[in-house]
């Protein structure tokens, strides 16, 4: 099989990466939310953030999930050849339903997973009224 070489897809492919590992803002990490019958979770992936840097925030019913993952150290004598993980501050934001109890939501960072519990609201049952005459 006869392959048409193109000298600059090589040159191509380097400046992709390379602007990829260079744009901070690019780092945005992975949310799962699942449902149960008494709450909404959020699990978040931050690897290598510290519990300090993490910031929840519940403001008309939106919330907020704010951090930073900081490099630890910057060890001059190492020759990096590759840097692929992002560091620097992300922002995520999730509009909640009417349904999530903003007065009870917790949030626990371990294991490198931020899980934000938002409870229901218990649910308001019709009540009859009768009619009299």
């Amino acid at each position: 099989m006869l392959t048409r070489f193109d000298p600059f897809a090589e040159l191509n492919r380097f400046q992709r990466e390379m602007s990829r590992s260079f744009d901070q803002a690019a780092w945005t990490p992975a949310v799962d939310i699942f449902e149960d019958k008494e709450s909404i979770q959020v699990r978040a992936e931050l690897p290598g953030v510290k519990t300090e840097d993490v910031k929840v925030d519940v403001e008309n019913n939106i919330l907020t999930l704010r951090g930073e993952r900081k490099l630890e150290h910057e060890d001059k004598k190492d020759n990096y050849h590759r840097v692929e993980r992002f560091y620097g501050t992300f922002t995520r934001q999730f509009m909640l339903p009417r349904t999530v109890d903003a007065e009870h939501i917790d949030a626990q960072l371990k294991d490198g997973v931020l899980t934000v519990r938002l409870p229901k609201k218990q649910e308001v049952k019709p009540r009859a009224i009768a009619v009299k005459s």
